[in-house]
């Protein structure tokens, strides 16, 4: 059995640097990769091209990464909470690609089967097929949409195993699973980091076949975007 375990998330990004293409699991706040994305402010590591849902709120997540200008593009489906991120895009600071939510999940997917591209409906005649190949399948309209490309994926679970065995929990799984195996290098970081054979193969999200690098994070803040509660009668 390989052994994927590296000490500390120093040690899990070895080999980033300036103007690669990154992959961050999450949705919202839910399941981002903290640590590792703590790692790159400290760093300083600058020209970066950004896959992910959305890109956190302003004073966390990737809203870190917007605040020093370390994002020079940022694709995405969702502007949402973060008014640094809208900021920059509509000053023409930020370069963004903004697709629809499963076609970027398909996407990551595709990168992850080896496939270099899928079609899909989404998006057909609309500026989101301008420039793509289309092609009709039993008469409906498809959008021909490439695998992604990155050199990294930056994912985050609540459990796994020295071999790379990963176990999500609730809502965190959300792009987590798609984005593993999708770049050159996946990085896992983890709540538990278990010994291997502890974990329920029945119970196994993601085969450590598609992890390269896992760690056990630590000081997670697990912040809620939006809190909302009902008055009190």
């Amino acid at each position: 059995m390989i052994n994927k375990q590296v000490e500390n998330v120093e040690e899990a990004l070895q080999g980033v640097t300036d103007n690669m293409t990154f992959m961050f699991g999450g949705f919202g706040l839910s399941g981002i990769p903290e640590n590792a994305i703590a790692h790159l402010v400290n760093r300083n590591i600058k020209g970066l091209t950004c896959i992910s849902n959305n890109a956190g709120v302003d004073d966390f997540g990737l809203g870190l990464l917007l605040q020093k200008k370390q994002i020079k593009k940022m694709i995405s489906s969702y502007v949402g909470e973060n008014d640094e991120f809208e900021r920059q895009m509509l000053s023409g600071e930020l370069d963004v690609e903004l697709i629809p939510q499963g076609t970027l999940a398909e996407r990551c997917r595709a990168a992850q089967s080896g496939f270099p591209a899928v079609y899909t409906p989404a998006g057909f005649g609309t500026e989101v097929a301008e420039g793509k190949e289309t092609r009709e399948f039993n008469g409906k309209m498809y959008v021909l949409e490439r695998a992604f490309e990155a050199d990294f994926a930056f994912v985050k679970a609540w459990k796994g195993d020295a071999a790379g065995n990963l176990i999500f929990k609730g809502t965190a799984r959300n792009f987590n699973p798609n984005m593993c195996g999708a770049a050159k290098i996946t990085v896992a970081e983890v709540e538990e980091l278990v010994p291997v054979g502890s974990l329920d193969p029945n119970f196994i999200h993601i085969p450590g076949i598609f992890v390269q690098r896992i760690f056990k994070g630590v000081n997670y803040e697990k912040r809620i975007e939006q809190r909302t509660v009902r008055q009190r009668d």
